[in-house]
């Protein structure tokens, strides 16, 4: 196993973007975690143009756990979170919270746990949708809950093998080695999200990266988190364009080559998005309600038609511009 030896600095990072009323919360709830061995905050302020830079400078000056800001002038969450492993470069572990969630007690010494003691190259555990100050409408059940990032496992702590258990970087812990002996191994640019932008899957893609390279990656339920949603989040066509937009992003970056195709795009995926459409209006016609679930089955196929057409269509281009 790849133990660390007892580590001798912990980063506790997040990027934010225009959240100035929401950063004197979250970071009194950081600078309230216990951990084995000494940690910094590390905070990544991407371009925000709200008193996100006075409210820092505010709040770095008071006493107690060290906080750390950089501003990064390139906008998207990827140039962020890059900016954050390499100001973490030389840390033992690097731990990640989102700008609108409040860690819980305990975060920070099960993630220590977790790579010091149990040997995980990487760790997350659960991130809770707060509903407190929100109506939930009627058709958000549980089982959508995963689309604003909500991760729960069980109770019981294990080690991941595959993808069916994503985590993400809400809320997770990196042994930084990894980083550190593969500079190339950061957050990819083609899966960006910009601002209030939907989609992005950056975390994903990461994860993936991980499971191919055999890391030892460790779900902790003790690992806890309160998610905040914004209310444009609850709304039907948030979740639909969620999945348009990781359609397209899908189908776009992929290299896979068809036998067959029109456009670049499969005659396979147009027959099936055909047959998702029908599947949904069949069902919406028979109970006069909107099945959410089957139209976003719809609108990622969708998604993945017009991102393979786009794909085509710049490989078209690329190709005339080189002739």
């Amino acid at each position: 196993m790849n133990h660390l030896q007892p580590a001798k600095t912990v980063t506790y990072a997040f990027c934010t973007y225009n959240r100035a009323g929401r950063l004197a919360k979250l970071l009194s709830a950081i600078r309230s975690q216990t951990c084995p061995a000494p940690f910094e905050i590390l905070v990544v302020n991407n371009n925000s143009s709200d008193q996100t830079t006075e409210v820092l400078e505010e709040l770095s000056a008071l006493p107690g756990i060290r906080l750390r800001w950089v501003t990064e002038p390139e906008p998207g969450i990827v140039a962020a979170r890059n900016r954050c492993l390499n100001e973490a470069i030389d840390s033992d572990i690097l731990v990640f919270i989102d700008d609108d969630e409040i860690p819980q007690p305990g975060l920070l010494e099960a993630a220590y746990d977790a790579i010091v003691n149990e040997g995980a190259d990487c760790a997350g555990g659960r991130v809770v949708v707060d509903f407190a100050d929100l109506n939930r409408p009627e058709w958000l059940r549980d089982e959508l809950l995963g689309f604003l990032a909500e991760t729960d496992y069980g109770d019981e702590p294990f080690w991941i093998s595959d993808k069916q258990t994503p985590l993400w970087t809400a809320n997770i812990a990196y042994n930084m080695r990894l980083f550190r002996d593969n500079p190339h191994l950061r957050f990819d640019k083609r899966y960006d999200r910009v601002g209030k932008a939907v989609g992005g899957g950056e975390d994903v893609i990461m994860f993936d990266a991980l499971l191919a390279a055999d890391c030892r990656i460790r779900y902790r339920p003790d690992m806890v988190v309160l998610h905040s949603v914004e209310a444009w989040r609850l709304k039907r066509r948030y979740f639909l364009k969620l999945h348009f937009v990781s359609g397209y992003k899908n189908a776009y970056n992929q290299t896979t080559e068809f036998p067959r195709s029109y456009f670049g795009i499969p005659p396979f995926l147009i027959f099936k998005t055909i047959k998702l459409f029908s599947i949904w209006l069949t069902s919406a016609l028979k109970s006069r309600e909107i099945n959410i679930r089957k139209l976003m089955n719809f609108t990622h196929s969708s998604g993945l038609i017009f991102g393979y057409f786009k794909r085509w269509q710049q490989t078209k281009l690329d190709s005339d511009n080189q002739s």
